[in-house]
């Protein structure tokens, strides 16, 4: 999975530099009627993908511990509840399935 994870990442920073190859150029941004921003184009399109991936990545990365932390907490309040049995050993296992001569 870390692979593909490798292989998307690299092919987005591959596209936005060719694109902000391709488009360096400067660009007028009104933000109110009286300020203008001029920037390049790139850094306009790089800010815009940052602003929208930033919080969903936070939030996802946020969901992420609040569910660990939640199962952490269901699994040692179920092994409190439930002690598990022994597990049986591979002697005891060999013991049980070999038939006893005795009853015959």
């Amino acid at each position: 999975m870390r692979i593909v994870r490798t292989i998307f990442w690299t092919a987005v920073v591959v596209v936005l530099g060719l694109f902000s190859v391709a488009n360096w150029q400067p660009v007028e941004v009104r933000i109110w009627e009286g300020l203008v921003l001029e920037t390049r184009l790139p850094a306009l399109v790089i800010s815009a993908f940052l602003l929208g991936l930033v919080p969903m990545w936070a939030l996802y990365r946020a969901t992420r511990w609040r569910l660990g932390r939640r199962i952490t907490n269901l699994e040692s309040l179920l092994a409190a509840q439930n002690p598990s049995p022994p597990l049986a050993t591979s002697t005891q296992l060999e013991a049980a399935s070999t038939p006893d001569s005795s009853r015959a």
